[in-house]
């Protein structure tokens, strides 16, 4: 199954969000679910299901490991120029050691993690359907977009079950397949 390793805004700061971005929603960008948004501290991929009672133990330690903290989401950037995100502020250290230690656990259970990169915390709103388009000024009116703060309690662990469709405009659905506390 594809996996992820995530920290997942409560409702509360979805809603703050979605309410930002509401005025911007038209047909230029393909938008990502609300139900979706999430903070991916390390993409697995396709993980084999022999190796998911390790994983999951493993997570389970790197959560017990690391204290609640606080975050907020917190004006926005892009990825070339066509992906549009929401940022987080707050205690980004703790996020990325959280992000550090989810990617270790994975690793030290087997799961080949090739696509590592360096940890930049961001919440995927869209992406740009053409090419021709520019993303920039739904950063521009994003960038002042201050959300409330949060405590961080949970390490999830998110199943993405991509489109087989074929219907265009269909997303992917996540579902959480493991959540443990931090702090123990």
């Amino acid at each position: 199954m594809r996996l992820f390793a995530a920290v997942l805004p409560p409702p509360t700061a979805v809603a703050e969000l979605a309410e930002a971005v509401q005025p911007l929603r038209d047909d230029r960008l393909r938008w990502t679910a609300e139900a979706g948004w999430h903070f991916t501290l390390a993409f697995m991929g396709e993980v084999q299901d022999g190796l998911l009672p390790e994983l999951h133990a493993r997570l389970a330690r790197a959560a017990a490991r690391s204290g609640p903290f606080t975050l907020r989401l917190h004006g926005s950037g892009h990825f070339g120029h066509r992906a549009l995100w929401a940022g987080a502020a707050g205690d980004l250290d703790s996020l990325r050691m959280l992000a550090e230690r989810a990617d270790a656990a994975a690793r030290r259970s087997g799961v080949p993690m090739d696509q590592h990169h360096r940890y930049s915390p961001h919440l995927t709103l869209g992406r740009l359907r053409e090419e021709s388009h520019d993303v920039r000024p739904y950063v521009e009116r994003l960038a002042s977009f201050e959300g409330s703060p949060w405590q961080v309690t949970t390490l999830s662990l998110v199943r993405s079950n991509l489109p087989v469709s074929g219907v265009p405009g269909e997303r992917p659905r996540y579902e959480t397949v493991g959540a443990w506390d931090l702090g123990g």
